[in-house]
């Protein structure tokens, strides 16, 4: 029996900072064998802006995490967010040389680098490249890789997701800084999308919409493509930030009245409802009714929907997602959210839950809209790790592995050099009587002419 594979999801959100490690069981479901948790302090809409604040909430999520599942936590699939991501279509060709021959791994996989030598503007790099739809002499063969077929051109229309340099560095840095190996970095909506989404939305048109503390991230799919990308710089955070300043509290008590009282359609409530707001330093305490809170976030939820609708917009999507949306993320645990998503955007919306790729024994905490996105990397990374072992390839942690490996058997066998030790062979006697002439005859020569040199000084 082999060795457990344990895979590790790192969400680094604007909230918090969690750390999950996961292990594909036979069946299929994954089993979270621990997983940590820390507030998020060094991020802002998705992107660092402190670093060492960052650093420190990494270790500790990840000691947490390794800790609860007994496993030493080296590499890590990291999440990838904030508003400067976005995302372009873009196609590649390539002529083969014999088209005799079966396509390989190796050509579709240098058709798809080729994409990260596309030009982008100053400041930005790309982050990840998608294959939507491959064509081989001009006709189409969808989504699946067109290994073993036969054609002279082979093309594919790539989902590009571009982001500003400085925001991936700092997030690299982070990880390096953290004493981890980064195994991959992923689109948090991508991640999202894994862990709750099935096979036949992607393939009938769905969009999910992730709405998180300091962001909404967007994923676009339908005949089980990756159309479109984005993400909305407004989630949790704002809609806490717009109570604090309408009902003039401070914003402990404004994140607690949200996630206890907080819903999303005002006329939900009634004006009788009230919570009352301990007064600071004595001060005389303060009561705000539930409708006057919900209509706050309702105000806010509608603009982030109507971001949402302009984005779906774009790809002219609105009449091909048969399946609606899909909301998850912490923001989508807010009372009455969908029926407000479903009237703003006039599409059937559903909640997402991860709990479909969990195994039972998976706790009630773990599968929630707020670790959609963590479990998401857990389901990517493993995906990843069966496709390379698949094609044969090995992950740098495993390649360095290997190599240690192998520098301890030669330690172990000093004397096999002295057996691969070529014999040397003996010169004839004539070769080296010849030799030795000649080199007396230069030595002779270069004296006298030292000699002279002296003599004319």
């Amino acid at each position: 029996m082999s060795d457990p594979v344990y895979i590790v999801g790192l969400d680094i959100g604007t909230t918090k900072i969690a750390c999950i490690v996961g292990e594909k069981m036979p069946n299929g479901k994954i089993e979270i064998r621990g997983y940590g948790k820390t507030e998020s302090t060094g991020v802002k809409r998705g992107m660092v802006v402190n670093i060492e604040e960052t650093v420190d909430a990494i270790r500790n999520a990840v000691a947490q995490a390794s800790e609860q599942s007994k496993v030493d936590i080296k590499s890590v699939n990291v999440g990838i967010a904030g508003h400067h991501i976005k995302s372009l279509q873009h196609r590649g060709t390539l002529i083969r040389e014999n088209a005799d021959l079966e396509i390989s791994d190796q050509e579709l996989d240098k058709l798809r680098l080729d994409m990260f030598k596309i030009r982008t503007a100053p400041g930005e790099e790309i982050v990840n490249v998608i294959p939507q739809e491959y064509y081989v002499d001009g006709e189409p063969v969808g989504s699946r890789r067109p290994k073993g077929m036969l054609g002279n051109k082979l093309e594919a229309n790539f989902h590009v997701i571009v982001g500003q340099t400085s925001a991936v560095k700092n997030i690299c840095k982070c990880i390096e800084h953290a004493g981890l190996e980064m195994e991959n970095m992923i689109l948090e909506p991508i991640a999202s999308a894994a862990s709750v989404l099935g096979e036949d939305e992607k393939e009938a048109g769905v969009a999910i919409v992730d709405i998180g503390g300091g962001t909404t991230d967007i994923a676009v799919f339908y005949d089980s493509i990756i159309y479109h990308t984005a993400v909305i710089p407004l989630g949790g955070n704002i809609i806490t930030e717009d109570i604090r300043q309408g009902c003039s509290i401070i914003r402990k008590h404004a994140e607690e009245i949200k996630v206890k009282f907080g819903s999303a359609v005002a006329s939900e409530n009634s004006d009788d409802e009230v919570v009352s707001i301990p007064g600071i330093r004595g001060r005389d305490p303060k009561e705000i009714s539930f409708k006057n809170l919900a209509g706050i976030i309702q105000a806010r939820l509608e603009e982030i929907f109507d971001f949402v609708n302009s984005e779906i917009q774009k790809v002219n999507a609105e009449n091909k997602l048969i399946a609606g949306i899909v909301l998850t993320g912490g923001g989508s645990m807010m009372k009455h959210i969908r029926q407000l998503a479903e009237f703003k955007t006039g599409m059937e919306v559903r909640l997402g839950y991860p709990n479909e790729y969990l195994s039972n024994e998976t706790s009630e905490d773990l599968a929630c809209p707020m670790y959609s996105t963590g479990i998401g990397l857990v389901i990517e990374g493993i995906a990843k790790y069966e496709n390379d072992k698949l094609r044969g390839k090995l992950s740098d942690a495993a390649k360095n592995e290997r190599r240690v490996k192998q520098e301890e058997l030669i330690i172990e066998e000093p004397e096999q050099p002295q057996v691969t030790e070529k014999p040397k062979v003996k010169e004839p006697k004539e070769n080296r009587d010849l030799l030795k002439g000649i080199v007396t005859t230069f030595s002779k020569f270069f004296k006298s002419e030292n000699l002279d040199k002296d003599i004319t000084e």
